[in-house]
């Protein structure tokens, strides 16, 4: 076979059920070959698309998510989407086109480094120059992708390789040497976290992105039940703790509640799972939990003692620590609900004291009433994902979450743009589940091609614009910081959402009155196929709680700005 049949030959072993791309010259072999082979695959109308959906299906399934793009500009728009899944740990796998062998170093036509340009922001890159390496490649590609921290891997492939034919062999096994896709600690770590919780009487669970990375979702919950203590969650932690999990304070930062983050400032142990400590959860790192002996799980030995200093380091995959810790907790004859339940009560107190919320307006619309609205109307199956702003603020205040990979969100890069690819490819991954994008009138413009593609693959997202004439955040803070300084933030244009997405076969609506959200919203949600409805919602709404930069997260914004 060729290198474009091998290519996709070894998707197939590698369990590959769709693709993203975009066609282009340096892989119109691979292209005859999927036409030919009748592989699986969703054009997207741009390739920021198609690696956003690759991101939004393996985030929803767990899955490696894979995306074809040509050389040149088709790999170089591809750049966003891979920084996006790098930051967040999302597997990935980048099959690009490159020139032929005979072309590369020349400033070809469509020639780039797309190796070097990469190599920052991907786990690994490869330049594939002949095809006899390509099924080890491969194999070792979704190897380091989905193993250990994932991340996203490119695989840069020279035109002529495609067409060039040879004797087809896929490898049993990987080997890599200095990497191990496996990494199990010290039991001994697991053993001083036991004798911390003895110690202590005000512990608090932070759970991460890491716990639903590592599919520890279940281990984690069975430990906070059996310890009896509160429990709070980053942005991406989001749904690896059920929302109605007794004593969860919802998720903490910058935006986070009032409860979480009074309880990290009180409490005397801090046990952070799958976490990094990202600027907008610490505030000033240097009063984050000052009373707290601060433990932390990760499998990345870069991330302990980056931002903020563990008193206990557990260095090792989840899935091999928080099964340890859990079989350790319940084999203890310890009775931790009845020496924590002061605290617990405590913490639970505090969620009733500032909750997250919004004042009515006469007739207007808040965002955080139709975000509150949707979350009544969805099952407990419904996969969420935000775009980047206010709207992904209040989605998380707002939209109540039960299972992990049921929120999808750029955290690490807030990236605009992200939502609606995917949301497209959480729904080409998982057709059983709902799946509702929030997004605002500044993100849903970046990539609003993307509704072609849902309208004619006839994929069901239901996207929900929170409109508010002005990219929310920045209007926020030119508020706050800039004396009302609206410099080229505002969006009063020309503009119809409504037309823009009829007119690539999306289904539009717009809501301007409160009444509406009980009189149209639940059918307009209730029909089938993809459907825009654009909520307008007052200019000058804030996103509140709000820990201003530079302070301790106890030093939160409550009241109007």
């Amino acid at each position: 076979m060729n290198g474009a049949q091998a290519v996709l030959t070894s998707l197939k072993k590698e369990g590959v059920d769709m693709v993203f791309g975009y066609p282009g010259g340096a892989v119109l072999t691979l292209y005859d070959a999927v036409y030919k082979m009748n592989f699986p695959h969703t054009l997207t109308r741009h390739e920021q698309g198609a690696v956003h959906a690759a991101d939004g299906y393996a985030r929803a399934t767990g899955k490696v998510g894979v995306v074809f793009a040509t050389s040149g500009p088709g790999a170089t728009n591809l750049i966003t989407g891979i920084a996006t899944a790098c930051t967040d740990s999302v597997p990935l796998v980048c099959i690009t086109g490159q020139v032929g062998n005979a072309s590369i170093g020349k400033d070809s036509f469509q020639e780039a480094d797309i190796c070097g340009i990469t190599t920052p922001i991907t786990k690994h890159n490869y330049l594939v120059k002949d095809v006899h390496n390509l099924p080890r490649i491969i194999k070792e590609a979704f190897y380091i992708a989905r193993t250990g921290r994932p991340g996203p891997v490119v695989i840069d492939i020279a035109k002529d390789v495609f067409d060039a034919k040879f004797d087809y062999e896929y490898p049993e096994s990987v080997h890599l040497r200095g990497y191990k896709g496996e990494c199990a600690g010290r039991e001994e770590d697991i053993d001083d976290v036991i004798a911390a919780l003895r110690k202590a009487k005000k512990p608090l669970v932070f759970t991460g992105g890491g716990v639903t990375i590592s599919n520890t979702s279940e281990d984690l919950c069975a430990i906070i039940e059996r310890l009896g203590v509160p429990s709070t969650a980053t942005l991406l932690g989001i749904g690896t703790i059920p929302a109605d999990m007794k004593g969860y304070l919802e998720f903490a930062g910058m935006h986070g509640s009032y409860a979480a983050n009074m309880a990290i400032q009180q409490c005397d142990l801090l046990l952070c799972v799958g976490m990094r400590f990202s600027d907008r959860v610490t505030g000033k790192v240097s009063e984050f939990a000052p009373h707290a002996k601060i433990v932390h799980f990760d499998i990345d030995p870069a991330e302990i003692n980056k931002n903020v200093t563990a008193d206990i380091s557990v260095i090792g995959d989840l899935s091999w620590a928080l099964p340890l810790l859990r079989s350790k907790l319940e084999a203890s004859e310890d009775d931790f609900p009845a020496r924590y339940a002061p605290w617990l009560a405590h913490a639970i107190e505090m969620t009733g004291e500032h909750p997250f919320g919004y004042q009515e307006e006469g007739d207007l619309i808040k965002p955080g009433a139709v975000i509150e609205k949707i979350s009544q109307l969805s099952d407990k199956d419904t996969i969420a994902v935000t775009d980047v702003g206010q709207h992904q603020m209040w989605a998380a205040q707002f939209f109540k979450v039960y299972k992990p990979r049921h929120f999808l969100t750029s955290g690490g890069q807030g990236t605009m743009g992200y939502g609606l690819p995917a949301a497209m490819g959480a729904k080409v991954g998982c057709p059983q589940s709902r799946v509702i994008l929030f997004s605002g009138d500044g993100s849903i413009m970046m990539n609003c091609q993307e509704f072609a593609t849902i309208a004619d693959e006839g994929i069901d997202v239901k996207v929900v614009v929170i409109h508010n004439s002005i990219l929310g955040m920045v209007g926020q803070w030119q508020r706050l910081f800039y004396n009302h300084h609206y410099s080229h933030s505002e969006l009063k244009g020309k503009t119809d959402l409504v037309k823009l997405a009829e007119a690539m076969g999306v289904k539009g609506y717009r809501l301007t009155k409160k009444q509406e959200l009980t009189t149209r919203l639940p059918e307009i949600l209730a029909q089938p196929g993809p459907v825009l409805i654009d909520v307008l919602v007052p200019e000058e709404e804030n996103v509140l709680p709000m820990v201003p930069g530079g302070k301790r997260l106890d030093q939160m914004v409550l009241g109007n700005l």
